[in-house]
């Protein structure tokens, strides 16, 4: 039997639907992805830390649910808002039922809303703080809980998502590479295996010795939740391992790098969250077709008279997609290489990290 549901947001909208999923409150800023597939990558995303997800494609759930999909280990989006939710998947991977799967997680989901309005109000004001409701609360409690949460900007999530001890991964390959982990995918750290560079999984907070330790042939900083300004431990790491160590960055870590060497960021209005996002390469020329999953972007005019440049933009909007060092090999790029789900236009970045690990 359906329960109604209900998803308040701060501007005071009160969203009725129906609740699937597990029968709880919970909080966070509400955003939308418009990609056609990829549920379930999307909600085992560490970057939803923090958020209410919501798909802009009409029906989720179609496919259902297999563990090999998961981009780590469990959900991380706080709810789940669809205009339809399909409860009889058929997939011949499937294990489990888009609501079975919220469930066992303890994630909250509404379906039957007008998603299509509400991507357009987020597109006009900016995301929104809201609380997604399966169970029975009243009205202007539930807005008091979306209006009264800290907003997304002003939280401290990567260490939720992050690892909190060292995890080495392809012990038997020669060459290998330090992650910082601030809420990597398991797509990028498979990237790597596949290319026979071993893994050491590392906590964003891990000191540049203790780094260095581990005779890695480079340094990745990972992608990851909420606002970079607050990981002040991986931008001191990445400022004191700059001239040691080749860096790489993936999204947040892009942010990252570009705050250690004195760029600023930026909240986006509604940041950038599907797979089609256009990229050219200011070098070659090259377009892109790129996934991404980010709501903070590097301020383009205060790169100006910093060591690094600009190498990348996004194709809708201007904003800095790629960056890379004057002199030091450090580079990143916004977007997801690793591209799960999403196009594999650019899944040469992990061969350019290959031989940069090999050489160094």
């Amino acid at each position: 039997m359906q329960e109604d549901a209900k998803l308040a947001l701060e501007d005071g909208t009160i969203l009725k639907g129906e609740g699937f999923g597990y029968q709880t409150i919970k909080t966070g800023e509400v955003v939308f992805a418009t990609g056609m597939t990829g549920y379930v990558e999307s909600l085992t995303d560490p970057s939803y830390k923090g958020q209410i997800l919501m798909s802009t494609y009409p029906l989720q759930g179609n496919y259902g649910v297999s563990e090999e999909w998961f981009q780590s280990n469990g959900i991380k989006a706080e709810g789940y808002v669809v205009r339809e939710e399909n409860p009889h998947p058929s997939h011949s991977h499937s294990g489990d039922s888009l609501s079975g799967f919220l469930e066992e997680y303890k994630i909250p989901g509404i379906s039957k809303i007008d998603t299509r309005s509400l991507t357009l109000k987020i597109r006009k004001y900016g995301a929104m703080k809201g609380a997604l409701a399966t169970e029975e609360v009243d009205d202007d409690e539930l807005l008091a809980m979306a209006k009264n949460q800290p907003g997304i900007e002003d939280m401290d999530l990567v260490n939720t998502v992050s690892v909190t001890e060292p995890k080495i991964l392809g012990e038997e390959y020669k060459d290998r590479a330090v992650v910082l982990d601030c809420g990597i995918k398991n797509n990028s750290i498979n990237a790597l295996l596949k290319r026979e560079i071993g893994v050491v999984l590392l906590p964003y907070n891990t000191t540049p010795q203790e780094i260095l330790d581990y005779e890695p042939g480079a340094l990745l900083v990972s992608s990851g939740p909420g606002n970079p300004s607050r990981v002040k431990e991986s931008i001191e790491t990445v400022k004191r391992l700059s001239n040691r160590l080749p860096i790489f960055g993936i999204c947040l870590g892009q942010q990252i790098i570009a705050l250690a060497f004195g760029a600023k960021i930026y909240k986006m209005k509604f940041g950038h969250r599907g797979i089609n996002q256009p990229v050219k390469d200011l070098k070659s020329g090259k377009v892109s077709i790129t996934s991404q999953n980010h709501g903070f972007s590097i301020a383009l005019d205060t790169c100006a008279d910093l060591p690094i440049d600009v190498t990348q933009i996004n194709l809708n909007d201007g904003t800095v997609e790629g960056i890379e060092h004057h002199e030091l090999p450090i580079s990143s790029v916004q977007y997801h290489p690793e591209a799960g789900p999403g196009p594999h236009d650019t899944d040469y970045y992990f061969d350019n990290f290959m031989e940069t690990v090999k050489k160094y």
